[in-house]
């Protein structure tokens, strides 16, 4: 225990001697979160509705049709009461639900006018905005049709109403992905260019040559970089609630707790990249060209995943980070728990234990 104390120790050493390491720790997640936050503001197809029929007559059944022949929307569940408004918004993929007033048909007959209420997920405001226009634009053709052969013109009445971000800013989106971005960038490729440094410098032999197996010496590389990614985490976390003031609605143990899987996933990948990269520049390349494309294209993270061609949705499931950002986005702005979460966390999970083992074959087949 004493040894790998020493060499977690010396690690720490290593880490605060070298400023420019320091300077992408903590720099690198000031300046995108600012930028992110200030200056970024960002076609919909199969996006997941709900809806409430309180009417269940020939309008609302016309109307509904209507809005699912479109290539836009796909049904995912038919609600019955309000209550269930609350539970079918917290699985994350839902973005709307459609709620007919208690007998539409018959007050479009009687008085010319009812009313459609469109509620949205906007925890992703563009998207919610958008697909609330499309849902308005769906009505307004309805109305075109059935007022055709209509002495009195009908008209529908729509209210929109956005959930988690009802003032639909940008910050709320993108705060949550900034955290998986950085963590996985952060925490892979500065574990990944340690490693790779011990080998490029010879120096990993030496450490080979030490009563510590192979094991102990990956799990004391790792154990300063989870306390750094953490600090890491907190200072988003921070900008992001005092400065944009994003809120935090879940339970704060949770997210560490997520925050901490996370990592500890970014990290095992990040020593998996080491045991192929012989050099500290190929690690930097490596880390930054598997990671950072797929991470930021592919994990829901600025273009939604439902808009993907079917391979690159298929795809999309290998990657970390859709995942994460799932569970911070539900815990942050939606105040889901892990009765909700429990399947991404288990995935999540599954990736760490991959990553790890496939890491520690790895590294005795190289090294050893």
């Amino acid at each position: 225990m004493k040894r790998f104390l020493a060499f977690v120790q010396k690690e720490v050493y290593h880490i605060l001697r070298d400023k420019r390491t320091l300077l992408i720790l903590f720099g690198m997640p000031v300046v995108m979160i600012l930028l992110f936050g200030y200056a970024i503001t960002t076609e919909i197809r199969d996006a997941k509705i709900a809806i409430l029929d309180h009417a269940r007559d020939e309008n609302t059944q016309q109307l509904k049709d209507k809005i699912l022949a479109s290539t836009y929307f796909l049904l995912t569940k038919e609600l019955n009461n309000e209550q269930e408004i609350a539970e079918v918004f917290k699985d994350g993929k839902t973005k709307v639900v459609v709620v007919f007033e208690p007998n539409f048909g018959k007050k479009l007959q009687t008085e010319s006018s009812a009313n459609v209420q469109l509620i949205a997920d906007a925890s992703d405001p563009n998207t919610a905005n958008t697909l609330v226009n499309y849902l308005q634009a769906i009505v307004a053709d309805y109305m075109m049709e059935i007022n055709q052969n209509a002495n009195i013109p009908y008209q529908i009445s729509m209210e929109s109403r956005m959930w988690y971000n009802p003032e639909l800013k940008g910050v709320y989106y993108f705060v949550p992905g900034l955290i998986a971005i950085l963590l996985m960038l952060i925490s892979a490729m500065m574990t990944s260019i340690s490693i790779a440094r011990e080998k490029e410098l010879g120096t990993m032999e030496v450490l080979l040559t030490s009563p510590m197996r192979s094991g102990q010496i990956i799990i004391a590389k790792v154990v300063p970089y989870v306390i750094l990614s953490l600090v890491d985490a907190v200072i988003i976390l921070l900008l992001g609630k005092y400065v944009f003031e994003v809120p935090i609605l879940g339970s704060l143990p949770l997210l560490f707790m997520e925050v901490l899987i996370f990592i500890l996933l970014a990290l095992s990948l990040g020593i998996l990249i080491s045991t192929v990269a012989a050099t500290q520049q190929t690690a930097l390349l490596l880390s930054l060209m598997a990671l950072m494309l797929p991470t930021i294209l592919l994990s829901g993270f600025i273009f939604p995943i439902e808009n993907m061609p079917p391979p690159l949705r298929v795809m999309s499931n290998i990657i970390p980070a859709r995942w994460f950002i799932v569970i911070v986005k539900s815990i942050m702005l939606k105040g889901s728990g892990l009765d909700i979460l429990w399947q991404e966390t288990v995935i999540l999970c599954g990736f760490i234990l991959f990553f790890i083992a496939l890491s520690i074959k790895k590294f005795k087949i190289r090294l050893e």
